[in-house]
């Protein structure tokens, strides 16, 4: 491989102190051989298919920007037993306009995130049943980081250090599960 896989980052909490992506920031540091770059998501519309006729420059940005990745990364809180709308408005601009879905065939992967002890058991569940209707193949590998405030110290580092061994297996798993989805398509 000539340059690292490039991963987009979609963190599903807009709190800039949110512990869903200082998760997001440690898996990136323990994983060395993935290129993270997360993508804003709290400036897209609502999805509308009246606005598909003339796409907000918001949601064009957006949609050009997943293309240009290797896989795709989805950190998310769970609300209500479930994901956050602004993570489920994201989705869906992204597979619009039909047939043309940025998420296509992108190899992808979950991480749910909650203070509680089941670690975002739902979010998890019900983003999974979404991205298998996309066409996105998901690392079969699960991840539910519950206590997630008990994990970081004052700075946002992790101080965990079974938490940090989680991660560096699971970001191990997505970087091969990336290299064997893409192998699979250049063949």
């Amino acid at each position: 491989m000539s340059h690292p896989r490039t991963v987009a980052v979609i963190v599903g909490s807009l709190r800039k102190d949110s512990v869903t992506r200082k998760v997001a920031k440690a898996l990136e540091a323990l994983t060395p051989g993935l290129q993270f770059t997360e993508i804003e998501i709290g400036d897209l519309q609502h999805f509308n298919q009246d606005l598909e006729a003339a796409p907000t420059a918001e949601w064009t940005a957006f949609r050009n920007r997943i293309k240009a990745f290797d896989a795709v990364l989805f950190v998310t809180p769970e609300y209500n037993r479930s994901v956050p709308g602004v993570l489920k408005n994201a989705i869906d601009v992204g597979s619009r306009p039909y047939g043309a879905s940025v998420w296509n065939g992108k190899p992808g992967a979950v991480i749910s995130v909650s203070p509680g002890g089941i670690g975002g058991f739902g979010a998890n569940h019900h983003l999974r049943q979404s991205l298998v209707f996309l066409n996105v193949p998901i690392l079969t590998n699960e991840a539910y980081i519950g206590g997630a405030f008990s994990l970081f110290g004052e700075n946002g580092e992790l101080i965990n250090e079974g938490t940090a061994e989680f991660l560096r297996a699971f970001g191990q798993a997505f970087s091969d599960w990336i290299d064997t989805i893409l192998a699979g398509k250049a063949a």
